[in-house]
Order: structure tokens, then sequence, then C-alpha cells
């Protein structure tokens, strides 16, 4: 679908009719995959089954991808595509934004951006695995106490350099910088703790709390990233999805006077 300069994918397996906008709740997915690969078809699976635990549609943006299109393409179609969605009529508290991987670094980078802009914020953020550091010190020190079983801190930081390639690593929107005083949306932060990203989840529950904001974290033991795609592969992609599910189910239904659980760090996840 492309629709005012906005590219993507609605994948609904809650019975709703997304396109025609009949429902009053969305999630709006952000891929991952280094901002150089991967789109909404290879995500597919994971957003039908995310969609059908959720009983929402959700929307994925086909953001540019690098080398072609670098820094900052996709967080401007990420951007405009959220601007689409308040466009055709769904309110910011009835939007959740989710993603994986690159897709944490986009999707907090919209949370920084509408601050910025006074653009309303959505009603909560999920995300699987974030990649919130360009520069993969935090990884590179994770992965001196633990390989990942995937990839390299330098094999990950060259594709990344693909996004950002001439730009300095701490400009604002890249070392995502949060203004004092910010508004954050609830985050629910789920990472493998075989995964170098763990550490950028540790971060990103760090950064979140630093402004007062409500983040819970769940460090799955011993999965490996985005571990939430690979039901085939691991036993806990199920439960975990389930979690984030329940999660954004509950979000939705809060008032906006309501207030979210304090920040936490899970070790174990209880079982689902």
């Amino acid at each position: 679908m492309t629709e005012h300069g906005v590219v993507g994918e609605w994948v609904d397996a809650s019975g709703h009719d997304a396109a025609s906008g009949s429902t009053d709740a969305v999630v709006l997915y952000l891929h991952g995959s280094a901002f150089a690969i991967c789109s909404a078809r290879t995500h597919r699976g994971l957003v039908s089954r995310l969609s059908r635990e959720t009983g929402l549609p959700v929307f994925v943006v086909d953001y540019r991808l690098a080398p072609e299109w670098p820094f900052p393409s996709a967080a401007d179609d990420v951007e405009r595509a959220y601007q689409w969605l308040l466009d055709t009529g769904y309110e910011p508290d009835r939007i959740v934004i989710a993603g994986d991987s690159a897709g944490g670094h986009l999707a907090l980078d919209l949370i920084i951006d509408n601050a910025r802009r006074r653009v309303p914020q959505p009603a909560a953020v999920v995300l699987f695995s974030p990649l919130i550091d360009l520069t993969f010190a935090l990884a590179e020190r994770r992965e001196r106490r633990r390989k990942d079983p995937m990839i390299s801190a330098a094999a990950a930081r060259a594709l990344t350099s693909l996004y950002t390639r001439g730009q300095q690593p701490h400009i604002p929107r890249l070392r995502l910088a949060i203004e004092s005083g910010t508004v954050l949306p609830p985050f629910l932060v789920q990472a493998g703790g075989a995964e170098m990203l763990v550490a950028d989840a540790d971060h990103l529950l760090e950064i979140v709390q630093s402004e007062a904001g409500t983040c819970v974290l769940e460090i799955w033991p011993d999965q490996m990233h985005v571990f939430q795609a690979l039901p085939r592969l691991s036993p806990e992609a199920d439960p975990a999805l389930r979690r984030a599910a329940r999660f954004i189910r509950a979000e939705l239904g809060r008032l906006p006077s309501e207030s979210t659980a304090s920040s936490t760090r899970i070790e174990t996840p209880c079982s689902d």
C-alpha cells in the first residue's frame, strides 16, 4: 500500500477491516535488520501473530533502506506514517508503536521527535531486542562477557554504518538525546539473555527512568535476538508475544489519568 507518501502493509489477523479505518485502535510496527535489509513482507509472520494476540490490525512501515537511502530517510518515513495514522482518524491514545532491533531506534526517535514538535504521543511502545546505541560500544562490552550466537558487534556496526555514513555518531537523532522534562509513553521491552543487545535494553530502561517514565524490561534467559519471531525454534517465543499483547491491551484500556506500574527489570518472566 502507498498513500500520501506512506509505504507499508496492513496485517490483520484480528477480523477487523483495518484499511477502511473501521477499528479505533492500531499497532504501528517498525521492522528491524540494521536499516538495510528486511521489509514488511519478511516480518509478516511475526506481525500476524501479534495482530492475532492483540486483536488489533497492524500497519508495518516499509521505510526506505540503506545504502540507497541513508539517515534520516527511515526515521522520516516512520514519522510520516505516524502522522498519516493521526490524519486518518486514529486518536494518539489508540495507537501503539511496536518494533524490533533497529525498529527500536526508530521508535525512540519518533517519541523524541513527537515531543520536540509537540505531536501527541502514542498510548505505549513495545520493543523486541531494541538497538539503541549505534556505536555498538554497549554491545561490545556485553560481547566480552558473552558472545552473541547470531552476530558480532563489529558485523552489526558495519551494516548500520550503511545508514549512518557521513554522520557524526553523537548527533542528537542518532544518540537519541532526550530533552529534560520530556513526557514518555509507557514502554515494554523484551530482550534475550544470550544477545549482545541486552545491553541496549538495559540502557533504554535507564533512559526512560531518567525522565521519570515507566518501562518494564523483560530479560528472557538464554534467548537470542528477536526470538519472538522464531516460534519453531524457541518455546518462549509465543509466551513472550502473549505477554506483549497483554501489555498492549492493558495500556489501550487505561484512562488518560491512570498511571502505569513503576519501571522494573525482570530477569526471569513468569510462566505464561
